[in-house]
């Protein structure tokens, strides 16, 4: 198909996941890809699977996101979509954490059943360090605004372009993890700021916010999953697809009159974006 035919798109974040799919999907329907990661093995290894473009950067790092727009623009000249997908919910040391989110939830239920009160407590928040506050909101937030802004440099004088924001139904119904779901709240509201401020150049901005998907992000959940599947009406996880194409349609013109809005694959868990 090429319901993106010609397009150039960069997509964050894309070495695994949720990313990679996109891009793929892209890729198939004609588009040409800049595959970005914060690992250079990943991004260079799709890229070399679907005949892409791979840049290393950290979106958290404005220099680093400055440069790869640099890039972009003096081997492709312009940019018709970006994909602003970079993210992460677990980092490698958080087992006390991860083991907390997955067994407090059965030990509350447990408590409730025996008749009360709950004396199990989640407390994510009064543990938290700055580092892993700021870390949160840097990759997600900081990155969303750092790609976007580099982004609409090529885009504006162009007067075309969609930007596409990863969200979660995290930024909207709130769960375990407030650094998390403020980051994922932020770039919500800032995907409807930016496109009533880009909508005069013809850029749409709007943005995803996924449920449960089967990728990395999801694997610690293992534990907890069975709880998590029981409250989606659906009664199961997402796959990556699931994502994939409805971001193909917002970067494609079948959604020319669509700016500011969230679509959110979740299943049922959230019915109201």
């Amino acid at each position: 198909m090429t319901r993106l035919d010609g397009k150039i798109a960069l997509v964050t974040g894309a070495g695994a996941g949720l990313g990679a799919q996109i891009a793929r999907r892209f890729k198939e329907e004609g588009a040409r890809l800049i595959i970005n990661d914060v690992s250079g093995e990943a991004a260079r290894k799709l890229a070399e699977e679907i005949d892409g473009t791979g840049i290393a950067a950290d979106v958290s790092d404005s220099s680093a996101v400055r440069a790869m727009f640099e890039q972009v623009k003096s081997e492709y000249g312009h940019l018709d979509i970006l994909v602003n997908n970079a993210g992460f919910a677990f980092k490698p040391g958080d087992d006390e954490l991860v083991a907390r989110v997955n067994e407090v939830p059965f030990k509350q239920q447990e408590e409730l059943m025996a008749g009360g009160p709950i004396e199990t407590h989640m407390d994510v928040t009064v543990a938290m360090s700055d580092e892993d506050w700021h870390r949160m909101i840097s990759v997600h937030l900081d990155g969303t605004f750092f790609c976007s802004r580099e982004a609409l440099k090529i885009m504006n004088p162009q007067l075309s372009g969609s930007i596409i924001n990863m969200g979660s139904i995290m930024g909207t119904s709130g769960g375990t993890g407030t650094n998390y779901c403020a980051a994922k709240a932020g770039i919500l509201g800032f995907t409807r700021s930016l496109a009533r401020e880009v909508v005069t150049r013809g850029i749409r901005v709007n943005a995803l916010a996924p449920g449960f998907i089967d990728t990395g992000l999801t694997e610690p959940l293992a534990t907890v999953r069975p709880l998590i599947e029981a409250q989606t009406p659906m009664g199961s996880f997402g796959d990556c697809d699931d994502i994939a194409w409805p971001a193909v349609y917002l970067a494609s013109d079948e959604a020319k009159f669509m700016t500011g809005q969230v679509i959110s694959p979740n299943g049922g868990y959230v019915m109201s974006q």
